[in-house]
């Protein structure tokens, strides 16, 4: 069987999958063609909410270097007031149009993506899998120059299989990430090598909702888009791989306590590496087609069984009820597993199930606001303008309009900060524009693709990085020996996603040369060709 039949059967499964992102792209259509909310200053002003947002981004991380995801909610939430007042008559419209924003699907795919991946990453965190790392590395010699390397390498490999960037980000910062920075690798450097191999995931796997987005808006096959971007991938990888390699060997780590890291040396033993098989079931079944969901429960569910039948981590540490020692009920209910009696000012429940969810709520509002904002942007026409710019003054030639469609991409991720809305956002535009200028579906898909999935991992307020930075966030929580010194501010990491800067620059040189341009004509899609 050859590799473009082999992608075919990975992607037999997806169809239910490429009907949700018509229905998507068709509801933004809709919206686009029926602008339903006027502003003061025309629709460019539609923009107000999210331009607002960029800015406030850029001053808090960029600027201030501060990482706090909820100064962004707050930041967001202050753009849609300022919005508010650009509005021409009644707010009712504008108002309304946020809470549409907030119900798209797109927005909850990523929420639900953060959430299993949360709980499965801090599942089998207690079970001793960062201590099985440091084991293996430590047995194999793999130091502080390579880990970085080879942290990317996984994180490419595990991103192709379970189809989510957002997914790999949470598990590789939660259990790679200590793991490399207890053995001395550069923690800047480590958290970019994550973020790359999700980048080349999200572009290359072929049940990825970027990737499937890509395809199905530009009217080519799944497997055929799979198949013609394989190259730059593997090319910008081998490229990071070494970039990685070098790098590794320039910059050193932090300095973590001897005393510390020997401990925890002496305490890493192989019995955790186990949780390999729980990492291979959640890839082994999204492989088979199965829902991300689905997926990641089932390795959820495994991982919880080692846990407890291999003695790696009680009931207690994945889910326990802290009820009051005074309540008669809760002293009848202590013989079980998930019931503990604590004084009634510590009260709660926590658990890794818990604590691999709560992480991630701050972000998930944010998420919400921003597709919220997109939402008014298109209902304002403003996105729909963007467009009908760059198709009539920028866009005279096939050269300039392959570079507009790099440029445009760009811009449409600065703002909405999720790549597979923002992806959602800008294909109508990549294919009218491909269609004027005969510019074949898969070269179009490429470009759209390869620009979203990277900068989704490369702008500082963009949602692949801030997902991995609230989990770094928690990790001082989880070992005595990591220190707030160690977590990454999402500002210094944009020069270290190696993999991503190099999808984005092979596509602008290729727009500005013509390199692997092909037209309509030289090649077909398989889908449109039975068509």
């Amino acid at each position: 069987m050859s590799s473009r039949d082999d992608i075919d059967e990975d992607v037999k499964d997806t169809d239910v999958l490429d009907e949700d992102v018509k229905e998507e792209l068709e509801a933004v259509e809709d919206t686009e063609e029926e602008v339903t909310i006027e502003f003061y200053g025309g629709k460019w002003m539609s923009a107000v909410p999210l331009t607002f947002f960029v800015v406030w981004a850029i001053v808090q991380s960029g600027v201030l270097r501060i990482g706090d995801t909820t100064g962004l909610v707050t930041g967001m939430l202050v753009g849609l007031i300022v919005g508010l007042f650009f509005v021409k008559g009644s707010w009712k419209h504008y108002a309304n149009t946020i809470f549409e924003g907030m119900t798209r699907r797109v927005a909850a795919t990523a929420v639900v993506a953060w959430l299993w991946a949360g709980m499965f990453a801090a599942t089998i965190q207690t079970g001793g899998f960062v201590g099985g790392l440091v084991w293996a590395a430590d047995a194999a010699g793999v130091g502080a120059v390579l880990f970085p390397a080879v942290t990317f390498i996984l994180a490419a490999l595990l991103a192709t299989g379970i189809g989510t960037g957002y997914g790999t980000t949470v598990a590789f910062s939660a259990l790679f990430f200590p793991a490399g920075v207890l053995l001395g690798a550069n923690p800047v450097l480590l958290f970019g090598a994550i973020l790359s191999g999700a980048v080349f995931g999200d572009n290359l796997a072929p049940v990825s909702d970027t990737t499937i987005v890509s395809a199905v808006t530009q009217d080519a096959d799944i497997g055929g888009v799979v198949a013609s971007r394989f190259k730059y991938a593997v090319t910008a990888a081998v490229v990071a791989f070494v970039g990685y390699l070098v790098a590794g060997s320039m910059l050193s780590g932090v300095d973590v306590s001897g005393q510390a890291q020997q401990i925890f040396l002496q305490q890493s033993e192989p019995l955790g590496l186990v949780h390999l098989v729980s990492m291979m079931v959640v890839i082994l079944t999204a492989v088979r087609g199965r829902h991300i969901v689905e997926a990641i429960s089932w390795g959820i569910v495994v991982a919880f069984v080692f846990n407890v039948v291999l003695g790696l981590a009680p009931v207690s540490k994945m889910i326990v009820f802290e009820a009051p020692q005074s309540l008669g009920i809760a002293q009848s209910l202590a013989w079980l597993p998930f019931v503990q009696l604590v004084p009634a000012a510590q009260t709660g429940v926590s658990g890794s199930l818990y604590s691999g969810a709560k992480g991630f709520f701050p972000l998930i509002v944010l998420v919400l606001l921003i597709v919220a904002g997109a939402q008014v942007m298109i209902r304002g026409g403003g996105f729909r303008a963007i467009q009908d710019w760059l198709l009539e003054s920028v866009a005279t030639s096939v050269r300039r309009a392959e570079l507009s469609m790099v440029l445009g991409t760009a811009t449409v991720n600065a703002m909405i900060t999720i790549n597979t809305a923002a992806e959602i956002a800008i294909a109508p535009y990549i294919a009218r524009l491909g269609e004027r200028f005969n510019i074949n579906g898969y070269r179009r898909a490429n470009i759209l693709d390869a620009n979203t999935s990277a900068l989704g991992y490369i702008f500082p307020w963009s949602g692949g990085v801030l997902v991995g930075y609230a989990v770094l966030q928690g990790l001082p929580e989880q070992y005595d020996w990591f220190t707030q010194a160690m977590v990454v501010n999402p500002v210094e990491v944009f020069p270290f996603v190696f993999h991503g800067w190099v999808l984005v620059i092979v596509f602008l040189l290729s727009a500005l040369t013509g390199f692997g341009l092909e037209y309509t004509s030289d090649r077909e899609s398989e889908e449109v060709a039975r068509v």
